[in-house]
């Protein structure tokens, strides 16, 4: 007689447990997808990680160069420069600078999401024309902003070496 076969465990990580309150799901929504594009990136060998796997330049090491670029606009109050060149690793950057990089800048925005006590309040961000947009704003441009590049970088790890999930 066989024994019964026992159901898969998925090798993907489903959806966030977060708080009740509004500021703590977007939160715990958007470092579940910080999470998920670092993962995409740690064990990829040099050049791989750096090579452009689409005709629009992009790659795994660039994507996540840019949303650190883009984190630090929008809740550190830095200027990004020229948008185009945060898609662009250095010959200097290496995955674990940009990986270390990345995960400082979500920690430093995630303290300013935290003293954040009203999410209709304006977000921190470099000088420019016009209002700054709200938290709430902020907060769910992130979240669209990471989980796009998130499903960029499936894809390209996909090609890369036939990786899937989160």
């Amino acid at each position: 007689m066989t024994a019964p076969s026992r159901p898969r465990r998925p090798t993907d990580t489903g959806p966030p447990r977060t708080g009740a309150g509004e500021k703590a799901t977007l939160r715990g929504f958007l470092d579940y997808l910080r999470e998920s594009i670092a993962a995409k990136v740690v064990g990829v060998p040099e050049p791989q990680v750096r090579t452009a796997a689409v005709p629009s330049g992009t790659s795994l090491l660039g994507l996540l160069k840019h949303l650190a670029s883009v984190e630090r606009f929008y809740l550190l109050g830095e200027d990004a420069g020229d948008w185009q060149a945060t898609m662009r690793p250095s010959a200097h950057d290496t995955v674990d600078g940009v990986l270390a990089d990345y995960r400082a800048t979500a920690e430093r925005a995630n303290q300013v999401i935290d003293a954040c006590h009203d999410l209709s309040a304006p977000a921190p961000r470099a000088p420019r024309p016009g209002p700054a947009p709200s938290m709430r704003w902020v907060l769910v441009h992130l979240i669209e902003e990471t989980g796009r590049h998130a499903g960029h970088a499936d894809i390209l790890r996909e090609q890369l070496d036939g990786s899937t999930g989160r």
